[in-house]
């Protein structure tokens, strides 16, 4: 299959420009000339879209990367810090009242865990240490300074952000984080993090609960509840372990529990996932969250990343990504977002939800499985849409808070949004830099170029661009 690949350089150079209509020449006494098809070309007018539509390139991504980078970077300080708000050097021998910085978001959050491997992979798509060197000097404090808080620890003292690392309790302390984690220490082998990686595996193989098949439950709100976060929680965290421990069995135990989410949360007829399922529930609850179904299809990339198409489960996998991506498109917005509710368009646009799309969209692009012809132009405009949301301090808006497992349409539709809720600065990252991939490997994204990109020519003379069978730009004047 031939694809048109046109550098955004090879754009510039066809001076794209449409002028929004023919003027007559205007006199004292003469009214200007309507505007119709007879004078002028009518599907040359520009396009009134709400969200930014146009060129894409590198440079304008990589500058709204930056400035959500320097921003998380400036709130988010590595530092342990003693009573009085003091910073402290010594992390071996820490006072009472020692806290790691409480910044803005936590250092040892799930959410926090996604940002860490968003970083990771901008770090190598870049080519920009600092992204890397985020991670590595974060992953650093928190290892340096478990010796001092364990002490405390025995002494009754636990700060609420180290707790999650010294003692972590259940998969959302464990899992994103171990994934990072591991990724980390495979990125700059002069980590130490050998064993807060198996603190935070040790909680997903031995001490998560499970039905007898292995399948993760939860027992809230109800008992052996299935929520379709804990795919994310989970499998990619394997996925990572088989690469770390050269254990390809943990790679194939992560593709047969992908599996058995599918089977369990996949709703065919609609293309989406459940937010969540009750083991043995005669009538399931079945609310298609849009966070959810970006973290199951996030998880089905990084499983497809690493399993071997050999794989018994590998098939089955891959058509459900692909299926997925159909039925996402079906509901994108005309602005580039998707709904808090998938399916409900009056719930409202959701930023994270969003950005998981733009990058998984991308990323399938760039890996093979789906075809750029198709939906290059979905990921181009839902990460136009994101852009949006990336004020000038680099706060990413419209990201919806924490969510649990519901059982009616107003838990979903009214869940507060911030610029604080965490969730939205992992994905935001991890879609540019794999927008910035898209980019260098396919563009334009198909739509008409001529129709498509624009600009205006003041000199009133109108500039058309076309591209031959062999992806040629050139001019055709008017």
């Amino acid at each position: 299959m031939k694809t048109l690949k046109i550098a955004s350089l090879a754009l510039a150079s066809a001076s794209l420009m449409l002028c929004s209509c023919a003027k007559t020449e205007n006199t004292a006494n003469a009214a200007e000339e309507e505007i119709n098809d007879t004078n002028t070309p009518l599907h040359e007018l520009k396009p009134d879209y709400k969200t930014p539509y146009g060129e894409l390139t590198v440079e304008q991504v990589q500058k709204d990367m930056d400035r959500v980078f320097h921003y998380i970077d400036s709130v988010t300080p590595a530092k342990v810090l003693d009573a009085d708000g003091n910073e402290i050097t010594d992390l071996a021998n820490l006072p009472s009242g020692a806290k790691l910085n409480p910044g803005t978001f936590r250092l040892t959050s799930y959410e926090w865990g996604v940002t860490y491997q968003a970083l990771l992979d901008a770090a190598e798509i870049l080519n920009d240490p600092k992204y890397k060197d985020y991670v590595t000097t974060r992953f650093k404090l928190l290892n340096d300074a478990t010796p001092g808080f364990l002490a405390l620890k025995e002494k009754g003292e636990t700060d609420r952000q180290m707790r999650q690392v010294i003692t972590p309790a259940n998969l959302d302390d464990a899992g994103a984080m171990g994934a990072a984690a591991m990724a980390a220490q495979m990125a700059d082998s002069t980590l130490q993090l050998s064993e807060m990686i198996e603190r935070y595996y040790n909680i997903l193989e031995n001490n998560s609960s499970r039905l007898p098949d292995g399948m993760l439950v939860r027992q809230r709100p109800l008992h052996n509840a299935v929520w379709l976060d804990d795919m994310f929680m989970a499998v990619p965290t394997m996925a990572i372990r088989g690469k770390y421990a050269n254990d390809p069995k943990a790679i194939e135990d992560a593709a047969k529990l992908t599996t058995q989410f599918i089977d369990r949360m996949w709703v065919p007829e609609k293309k989406l996932f459940r937010h969540g399922y009750v083991e043995g529930l005669e009538q399931e609850p079945t609310f298609h969250w849009a966070r959810a179904n970006g973290w199951a299809i996030l998880t089905m990339c990084r499983i497809l990343d690493v399993l071997p198409q050999s794989s018994p489960y590998y098939k089955r996998i891959l058509t459900t990504l692909q299926d997925h991506i159909k039925g996402l498109t079906d509901l994108q917005s005309a602005d580039g977002f998707w709904h808090q509710l998938l399916d409900r368009n009056d719930s409202y646009l959701e930023t994270s939800a969003t950005a998981i799309y733009a990058y998984c969209i991308a990323h399938a692009i760039n890996q093979g499985w789906v075809t750029p012809e198709t939906y290059g132009p979905v990921a181009h405009l839902a990460w136009e849409a994101v852009a949006t949301q990336i004020n000038d301090k680099g706060e990413v808006e419209g990201t919806c808070v924490g969510t649990g497992m519901g059982f009616d349409p107003a838990f979903y539709y009214y869940r507060p949004v911030s610029s604080k809720a965490a969730h939205g600065y992992g994905p935001t990252l991890w879609a540019g830099a794999e927008m910035i991939k898209l980019i260098k490997n396919f563009y334009p994204t198909y739509n008409d170029a001529a129709i498509h990109y624009y600009t205006v020519d003041p000199e009133a003379k109108t500039t058309i661009f076309t591209i031959d069978e062999n992806g040629k730009a050139s001019e055709v004047l008017h």
